[in-house]
């Protein structure tokens, strides 16, 4: 079967081939410090092993659960915020049509997300938007108490039970959280939501194949078990066994790496296809939060080509030398689309009549490619078949596993944010939680 590959070409122009193949000991042992779990935050290491080692009795339950839903509703609702969000959300607009519903197919319901912002015109619009409609709620919180998703759950939990009356409801809302502790979990078993459990090892952005990322996309009509096939292949492919030259992972870490201490400081990931967008978005996390600490680390950027190309391209071309390009490539586009012929030819695009619009496109990545090199900007390019659920799983679980290595070869630790918590404790002591008083004081004679 066809897989992902990496051309790492394009970047030997601006790092040494001979260091990169040198470097292969220290990305060895980066990688080894995965599966032996001597590494920094050890404690979170459960989605290296997870393709092969996700139960079929829980995806068969979660296949059964989404079957439930399509039946009862027109629109499923997620609720959640950073990975219980995002890879669900970019595995599903990668597989969806784009001016139908979000589901992967024509068959399941409308897929809609909240507790991804504090917006109050977006949750009026939503709550609006599902006054006539039937729904059910999918909400995923380790804790129950994040702001983002608490408040949204609080509200479309009330708006439900209004619907539908509290009984009703109960079999609506599907609770993903803790198997033990926290506010959701003590409200699922308080009123009797259906549950499934995050596991303890596994990180917010290194869920996608936890119940996670598989209940929405289950529900939304992707194919779980192909996700999951793929990711699986790919996990193989990128073992602690498999060597250097031949595992794309590593070979994708140490050109990263390199980079960095050549002095690229941002890396732009680039696809050419919009349903790529929101895979983008989810990398984005996954490796912002993995990398950026102890003021080290890449910046992960993204742009949508070729329509960026009119916006950022300048910039990319001829600006500060700080940017190196990671291009998403896809071989095959679903559909096809031939560009006809004009008698007039006003526009002058009769030499391209015949041809399908992806051939364009491909020609258009390829002269960027060139002319980014030519301006000073490495490029790796990471090429899948086609966009399916199996290559999607294979894309996933590469980013995951370079991301867990890259992260060593930083001498970080990447499976925490401590960062995070900064906004969140100036948040709260300027909305006076209880506990915070001292904070709010000191925040207030910042902001005179």
């Amino acid at each position: 079967m066809n897989a992902l590959k990496i051309n790492l070409k394009n970047v030997f122009n601006f790092i040494s081939e001979k260091e990169f193949n040198n470097l292969h000991k220290k990305v060895d042992e980066a990688n080894g410090l995965l599966h032996n779990k001597k590494g920094r935050g050890n404690d979170y290491l459960g989605w290296v092993t997870l393709p092969h080692t996700v139960r079929d009795e829980e995806i068969s339950r979660i296949e059964l659960l989404a079957k439930s839903l399509k039946k009862k509703v027109e629109v499923i609702v997620t609720i959640g915020i950073g990975g219980s969000y995002l890879g669900s959300r970019a595995v599903l607009e990668a597989l969806n049509s784009t001016f139908e519903s979000m589901g992967a197919d024509r068959n399941a319901p409308l897929m809609l997300f909240a507790g991804q912002n504090i917006g109050e015109d977006y949750m009026k619009e939503l709550l609006s938007f599902l006054d006539d409609k039937s729904y059910a709620i999918i909400v995923i919180s380790k804790s129950g108490t994040t702001t983002e998703p608490a408040i949204a759950f609080r509200l479309l939990k009330k708006h439900l039970e209004e619907r539908v009356g509290a009984s009703e409801a109960k079999h609506l809302i599907i609770a993903i959280t803790d198997q033990s502790r926290g506010a959701l979990r003590m409200m699922s078993d308080n009123k009797g939501y259906q549950t499934l459990v995050i596991p303890d090892d596994v990180g917010g952005r290194y869920s996608v194949l936890t119940p996670v990322g598989l209940v929405p996309l289950a529900a939304g009509g992707a194919d779980i078990r192909n996700l999951i096939k793929g990711a699986a292949s790919m996990e193989k492919a990128c073992s602690e066994n498999i060597p250097f030259a031949d595992n794309p992972a590593a070979q994708y870490a140490a050109a990263r790496y390199l980079l960095y201490r050549s002095g690229k400081k941002v890396e732009i990931l680039a696809n050419y296809n919009h349903k790529l967008h929101f895979l983008a978005e989810w990398w984005k996390q996954l490796y912002g939060e993995s990398e950026g600490k102890e003021n080290i680390g890449i910046f992960p950027a993204s742009v949508d080509f070729t329509a960026d190309l009119h916006s950022m391209g300048q910039y990319i071309q001829e600006g500060e030398r700080i940017l190196f390009e990671t291009v998403l490539s896809v071989n095959k586009s679903e559909h096809q689309l031939t560009i006809p012929s004009d008698p007039e030819d006003l526009d002058g695009l009769n030499y391209l009549s015949g041809r399908n619009i992806d051939s364009v496109n491909k020609m258009a990545e390829l002269g960027t490619l060139l002319a980014h090199v030519d301006g000073g900007v490495p490029n790796i390019r990471i090429t899948i078949p086609e966009l399916s659920a199996f290559y999607l799983g294979q894309l996933i679980y590469f980013f995951e596993k370079a991301c867990g290595i890259s992260g060593y070869l930083l001498g970080i630790n990447p499976f925490d944010q401590p960062g995070v918590e900064a906004y969140k404790k100036n948040m709260f002591a300027l909305l006076e939680k209880p506990g915070f008083k001292e904070e709010t004081e000191k925040i207030r004679k910042r902001l005179v």
